[in-house]
């Protein structure tokens, strides 16, 4: 029995090798590597998944994310101090020069979202464009206001001070969201603009995503903007947005799925500039946009495409990068929509495919049949 016993677990040890192997052809099994990357608070409880999930499969690769915001991972990416980086905007064409032939990588689908914290008033309170902008030029500062009474005619508004929360930090939550108050107001695009960094006319600072959603929490009559997924997580109230078919649509996976799917969406190669391209901008005049949430966008991971130009990366960590990055466009996706993402289109992960074949270690081409 003891024998037989031996037999079954050297069997199984063997069987999980192979596996392991299997799943990371290019890796010894007792090589460990780090795989470390930094940036927006946006996908950081998907990417925190994928490091948790890939890491049962590949028990020798441990990736370590840190959701410092997307300024501080496009300036991480660019000084070359992680493997990657994860950005709710794509680079500037400024940016871009300080980091050519960095690949664009669209991850997954999100919405941000206006999150508020008045007693008594759960999700739905209803928003226009012009009325958000104008909450936070701090030109609308009463909950009573007439202009968010009259589209909300059935809740009993307060008349108290509006307290304004937006991110302290370089953010890519704050580009999406400045991108459209930018695109529905002119006003907000001439004193503001859009930005990862703005100027605020009003309010107070909160760092992250879980920085922002926890400054609403704490203020009664506060209003703010947050990735979906951290309303979801802390249970806070969220807004309806008119769209510009002038429909209020609730966030949810179907209605962010709806803005991806109506965009025609004419992705840039991987290698080129992206600076331009904006679900957002695309979707925020369109009147046949029917059923879409419209500040809606991708989140994308920054690679260089040469990963030999980083410092102390060898051909074994540049390997298990890709492997890692192709594993997160297809076995990844299936842990999206819990969390609140969309899955990726088809389209977009065929795109990336070609853009993962790209990624080179001295020249050499990483991914292999």
């Amino acid at each position: 029995m003891k024998i037989a016993y031996k037999i079954i677990i050297l069997a199984a040890i063997a069987t999980t090798i192979v596996i392991s192997m299997l799943a990371y052809p290019y890796i010894s099994i007792s090589q460990a590597i780090a795989l470390n990357g930094a940036g927006a608070t946006f996908p950081f409880p998907l990417i925190d998944k994928w490091a948790a999930e890939s890491h049962k499969i590949k028990p020798n690769i441990q990736v370590n994310y840190q959701g410092i915001g997307s300024g501080g991972g496009i300036k991480a990416h660019i000084e070359k101090t992680v493997h990657f980086a994860a950005s709710d905007t794509p680079l500037t064409d400024e940016q871009y020069a300080k980091a050519p032939n960095t690949l664009h990588i669209p991850i997954t689908i999100g919405g941000v979202v206006p999150v508020y914290n008045i007693p008594g008033i759960s999700k739905g309170l209803k928003f226009t464009g012009e009325i958000l902008a104008n909450i936070f030029l701090g030109k609308i500062n009463k909950w009573n206001d007439p202009k968010i009474t009259a589209i909300n005619p059935d809740i009993n508004l307060p008349d108290h001070e509006i307290v304004v929360i937006h991110r302290s930090d370089g953010s890519g939550t704050t580009f999406i969201w400045t991108s459209y108050l930018s695109d529905i107001s002119q006003e907000w695009k001439e004193k503001v603009g859009r930005g990862t960094s703005v100027n605020w006319p009003t309010g107070l600072g909160g760092k992250g995503n879980d920085g922002v959603a926890a400054l609403v929490q704490q203020t009664l009559y506060s209003i703010g903007y947050v990735e979906f997924t951290f309303a979801k997580k802390n249970n806070l109230p969220y807004g309806y947005v008119q769209n510009a078919a002038s429909e209020f649509i609730e966030p949810n996976i179907e209605s962010f799925a709806k803005a991806a799917a109506f965009v025609a969406i004419t992705l840039p190669k991987g290698d080129e500039k992206w600076s331009e391209f904006s679900i957002v901008d695309s979707l925020a005049n369109n009147k046949q946009a029917i059923g879409v949430y419209p500040i809606t966008s991708f989140s994308y991971i920054l690679i260089h495409k040469e990963l030999n130009v980083l410092p102390n990366m060898n051909e074994a960590t540049a390997k298990a990068l890709v492997d890692f990055l192709w594993w997160t466009i297809y076995d990844g996706q299936n842990y999206a929509a819990e969390l609140y993402y969309v899955p990726l289109p088809s389209n977009v992960i065929m795109h990336n495919e070609v853009t993962l074949r790209m990624i080179t270690y001295n020249g050499q081409k990483l991914y292999k049949e």
